[in-house]
């Protein structure tokens, strides 16, 4: 019990310490997510999805959105990525988008649009599951 605690905790301040040391590529997509900007939306930063943390996560739409770096492009990151992504979403029922930093810088619109789509895709099966 006091193990998780701690690991909790643990995850709580690198979040805490991840949101103040914003790479620019996320502070660039944080300038366009943050008060609701996309369609009402509210996106968090650098949100703990145990046992990860996620760079940006919409609650209402289940959709996290990951900033890839040049760490990201090899087989072997791919590969962990990918397992994570898996995990994510069998644990939480999340959908993880991913981008890379030159696609934050060179078409944020066209990132925003996906983003947007993947949400109303979700809000949509949401619907329908109600039903």
């Amino acid at each position: 019990m006091r193990h998780q605690y701690t690991h909790r905790k643990a995850l709580a301040e690198r979040a805490k310490t991840l949101r103040k040391n914003q790479t620019k590529p996320e502070r660039r997509l944080w300038s366009k997510l943050r008060k609701k900007q996309l369609d009402g939306r509210k996106f968090r930063r650098q949100y703990i999805l145990e046992p990860f943390i996620v760079d940006f996560y919409c609650t209402s739409c289940r959709i996290a959105v990951e900033v890839d770096g040049p760490g990201h492009h090899n087989e072997e990151q791919a590969r962990r990525d990918e397992r994570r992504d898996e995990l994510l979403a069998e644990k939480h029922g999340v959908r993880v988008l991913r981008f890379d930093v030159v696609e934050i810088y060179s078409e944020i619109d066209a990132v925003l649009e996906q983003i947007r789509e993947a949400c109303e895709e979700a809000e949509e099966a949401e619907e329908v599951e109600e039903e």
